[in-house]
């Protein structure tokens, strides 16, 4: 029976009173085991929002998508990517989806505007309106169409639970992360099916993709472009950017996997009001604690005067 116990893992202090509380799970593990632990999961399912892309782009390589489309390191690591919607990530979905002769309207992740707020205040400057493209899941949603044309596959519903993309992408990440139990499924923000598992499976399905040498191509897409990972004051590229030997991935949901690739150990932190400041902290503050890389953090709490008032705190 579930029954998940939230620990408190982030503290804002403003003068002398804690004025928030962030509750959450944080949990470090091998493949064979947890090794530490914050919060009480009682293996509660968590929905892996982007934190799958990894684990869906092991079937690029399944598929041989990376050799049919002489695949770049630049184009693996925007399938995997939720990118900030900048022009080196528009750059490079072009070119893969040029190699594939399809154009942005088969995409059916829908339009948002960039995550980079540089880059949406250029096209507000511009006038520029916001494509499919600059939408942060579509290179994962090209990957799947790069799929999809190699096995003949419908390309008008590969977003739906039942085509047979969706399937094997499901019977892929089980595999990945052992499942031996069925948990929830849903749509996540883009339209795909999405699944949940307790965070420990997560852990496991990380570290069997990026300390398996079938996946390397995977592994050194993240670490050699963490920029198109990610982008502009995303969180999983300042870890990769300031560290080495380390994978790191965010999910929406309050969600953050970092794996030590050497060592084969990874930690995950899932915030449970979901706040991206304090997930960071804890990300950072857990990178620190384990000695695995020093990620520049502002904990400092100003006015707007520049008065300091406080600090945020990552127990």
């Amino acid at each position: 029976m579930f029954n998940p116990r939230p620990e408190i893992l982030v503290k804002y202090l403003r003068g002398t009173l804690v004025e928030e509380e962030h509750f959450g799970f944080r949990m470090l593990a091998n493949k064979e085991r947890v090794l530490e632990y914050s919060g009480e999961t009682g293996h509660y399912p968590f929905y892996l929002r982007s934190c799958a892309k990894p684990l869906q782009a092991s079937l690029l390589i399944d598929y041989g998508m990376d050799i049919k489309y002489n695949m770049t390191e630049e184009e693996i690591a925007i399938c995997c990517a939720s990118h900030a919607g900048e022009d080196v990530h528009l750059r490079v979905e072009k070119s893969l989806l040029n190699k594939m002769g399809l154009d942005e309207s088969y995409l059916k992740c829908g339009i948002h505007k960039p995550l980079s707020k540089t880059k949406q205040q250029e096209m507000i400057l511009s006038g520029e309106e916001a494509t499919v493209l600059h939408n942060n899941c579509a290179g994962k949603h090209i990957m799947m169409l790069g799929i999809c044309l190699m096995n003949g596959w419908d390309l008008s519903n590969y977003d739906s639970e039942d085509h047979p993309l969706q399937i094997k992408m499901k019977e892929k990440i089980t595999e990945l992360c052992e499942l031996k139990h069925r948990f929830p499924v849903t749509k996540d923000g883009c339209g795909v099916p999405i699944m949940s598992m307790p965070l420990e499976d997560m852990l496991r399905g990380y570290l069997n993709l990026f300390t398996n040498p079938r996946y390397d191509k995977i592994t050194k897409a993240f670490q050699e472009h963490p920029y198109l990972i990610g982008g502009e004051d995303r969180l999983d590229t300042k870890i990769m950017e300031n560290s080495s030997g380390l994978v790191a991935k965010v999910g929406a949901g309050g969600l953050c996997a970092v794996v030590n690739v050497e060592k084969q150990e990874a930690f995950v932190v899932k915030i449970s009001d979901c706040d991206m400041k304090a997930r960071e902290a804890v990300v950072v503050k857990s990178l620190q604690n384990l000695h695995w890389a020093d990620v520049p953090f502002d904990n400092i709490i100003k006015t707007l005067h520049g008065d300091i008032v406080g600090e945020i705190v990552a127990l």
